[in-house]
């Protein structure tokens, strides 16, 4: 493990991070105890304070978790992919919105990540996937839904599409892309959609994932790409000539 420290840097951040590169690289491995705050001051020859900063932003990583009693200590944490999740989605959402990426560049990421899971998504998707997709179609079709509702809907319509794919590396990979992005392609298009013909999208990607015909599903994800880019362009077009 790394022990010089940068003296024109944030001391606690430097040991952070030493940290973790030793657990990324295999020095530190999963449910080994990290060394005790005293012999970790000793290592980066710094304060008590610093050393707990420094593992409160491990911490909050979900790098370590702690234990109390005469056993306890500072352990190597095992990250699920379900509970990192949350973090790609929030990272995901601040990279949208503090570098203003604009609409275009984000639904053409956003479905061309989402296409490339059709393939896998046809061959391995179980019947509870089917069903997620089949019940949140039924719902998007309920007159009443209000926008927010929909939006809901249509977020967990595809991570089952993705989640389809029975591959967690690229779930958690798209789970900020569809999860971040989705809210924002509501919240610009939602006045002009057609929410009848989302569904009919949506029906037509089902079905195919159903009869495993991967080439009509992508198509129709297509389709709906080229949809949602159309809409966004119409609303922007009506927001200039507003101002």
């Amino acid at each position: 493990m790394k022990t010089e420290l940068e003296q024109n840097r944030d001391l606690s951040v430097q040991i952070a991070e030493a940290i973790r590169d030793a657990i990324m690289d295999g020095g530190l491995l999963v449910d080994e105890r990290l060394p005790s705050e005293a012999e970790l001051c000793e290592k980066f020859g710094v304060s008590r304070p610093t050393v707990r900063e420094a593992l409160k932003r491990l911490a909050a990583q979900n790098l370590i978790r702690t234990q109390r009693g005469a056993s306890g200590g500072a352990f190597v944490n095992r990250i699920s992919f379900e509970e990192a999740y949350g973090q790609q989605i929030t990272t995901s959402t601040l990279l949208l919105s503090m570098n203003e990426v604009d609409f275009e560049t984000a639904c053409e990421a956003r479905y061309a990540l989402e296409r490339a899971c059709v393939d896998l998504s046809a061959q391995r998707r179980t019947a509870d996937q089917l069903a997620t997709m089949r019940a949140e179609i039924h719902r998007q079709a309920q007159p009443g839904l209000s926008d927010e509702a929909f939006c809901a809907s249509d977020v967990a319509f595809h991570r089952a599409l993705v989640d389809g794919a029975g591959n967690p590396v690229l779930s958690y990979q798209l789970a900020g892309a569809v999860e971040a992005t989705q809210p924002l392609m509501n919240m610009i298009t939602f006045t002009t959609r057609d929410r009848n013909r989302i569904v009919a999208f949506h029906t037509t990607i089902a079905d195919a994932l159903d009869a495993r015909d991967s080439q009509t599903a992508d198509k129709a994800l297509e389709q709906l790409a080229d949809y949602t880019s159309s809409l966004a362009r119409e609303a922007m077009e009506r927001r200039h000539k507003a101002t």
